[in-house]
């Protein structure tokens, strides 16, 4: 099993292939808080990580936006009081990608280091 949090995101351009059900069967283990979603028709990633105030749950939001930039690779952040949801998915595909599952388990890594 390879370490999807020491991966690098590839470009994805449309007509790139979308995951099977068995690759996302395969990489979900790698990280199990997180949750495949429909959302619009399209397969994503969602997790909602908890925070004691709402510095905290910014400062995480601000730290995922960076990675996010250093990747290529941009989520849906939605910052509250206390927590922060996060979806990932390619929209240049319509649904999950490998690149997706790297940055949930990199969202996991920057959320582990804050805790």
């Amino acid at each position: 099993m390879t370490d999807l949090a020491g991966q690098k995101c590839v470009p994805c351009r449309p007509g790139t292939p979308k995951l099977t059900a068995e690759e996302i069967q395969e990489l979900l283990p790698q990280v199990p808080e997180w949750d495949v979603v429909e959302r619009e028709a399209e397969k994503r990633l969602e997790r909602t990580f908890s925070f004691d105030d709402y510095r905290q749950a910014l400062t995480f939001t601000n730290n995922v936006g960076e990675m996010a930039e250093e990747q290529d690779h941009h989520p849906v952040l939605v910052t509250e009081w206390g927590k922060v949801k996060v979806s990932w998915w390619t929209h240049a595909i319509g649904g999950l990608h490998r690149n997706d599952f790297i940055a949930a388990a990199k969202t996991d890594q920057i959320y582990s280091e804050m805790s």
